[in-house]
């Protein structure tokens, strides 16, 4: 065991740091406690023809717990969100639909369907968690003047991800994402990301997000606004009853 804890630490050295190595730095890099804003998401399709939604969203742990209500447009106001995200079980999804009256339970089986008509699945919602995914290193590039880490990351098969693999492109200074493209479970490239992010605080904050599903022709772009982290939001929000409570 001490034998080959030599060996990685001398490759490490030798070569750079690993794929695994580079996803622990980005797991672990400082996040905020919580964080809220107002999120405006605009769908695209084929045809060019365009729907926007705002949203308020609260979300505390690095985003493992958060809820969403939808503000606009009239027929989509009231619809709620709401995440738990779990180590040792299934993540909780619900949707409160107002016009049935009824909370919809995400089943972990319907993690990739989209949220809401978006480009993003439920699976995109959620943190990916470091020992349920592969890495490998790829050759370092720079995308839009920023030094990036390459990253192949490949889920377990025992996380049933509708994904087979994706490739990340993570800024070297600030260890956030710049890009992605992800693939289907053919192995097709199916959706095209990219992030920007702004300083705040210690932290690097999620900007805007735009997502293209190659397949489909389809894209949504996402961007935050009036954000703020660390205003002590209570942890007590995050509960089914608070769906049917929009905010103020």
């Amino acid at each position: 065991m001490k034998i080959s804890i030599i060996v990685i630490t001398f490759l490490s050295i030798l070569f750079g740091q690993t794929g695994f190595e580079i996803a622990k730095m980005v797991d672990e890099k400082p996040s905020p406690i919580d964080m809220s804003n107002m999120t405006k998401m605009v769908l695209t399709n084929s045809k060019g023809k365009s729907r926007t939604n705002i949203m308020v969203s609260k979300s505390t742990g690095g985003n493992e717990k958060q809820i969403i209500w939808f503000m606009e447009p009239k027929d989509d106001k009231g619809v709620a969100f709401l995440k738990i995200e779990h180590d040792d079980k299934d993540d909780e999804m619900r949707m409160w639909l107002p016009a049935f009256k009824k909370v919809r339970r995400i089943s972990s089986k319907k993690k990739g369907d989209s949220f809401m008509g978006s480009d993003m699945s439920y699976e995109d919602l959620s943190n990916r968690e470091l020992n349920e995914n592969e890495y490998n290193r790829l050759k370092d590039e720079t995308v839009n003047g920023i030094e990036c880490y390459v990253l192949e990351i490949i889920p377990k098969k025992e996380l049933k991800s509708s994904y087979t693999k994706h490739i990340s492109w993570i800024a070297k200074n600030g260890l956030y994402g710049v890009k992605e493209e992800s693939f289907d479970k053919r192995g097709i490239l199916l959706k095209k990301k990219e992030y920007t992010f702004q300083k705040l605080q210690e932290y690097f904050i999620i900007d805007r997000v735009f997502v293209e599903n190659v397949q489909k022709q389809h894209s949504t772009e996402v961007t935050f606004l009036d954000v703020k982290v660390d205003s002590g939001i209570d942890d007590g929000l995050f509960h089914e009853k608070n769906l049917k409570r929009m905010p103020r």
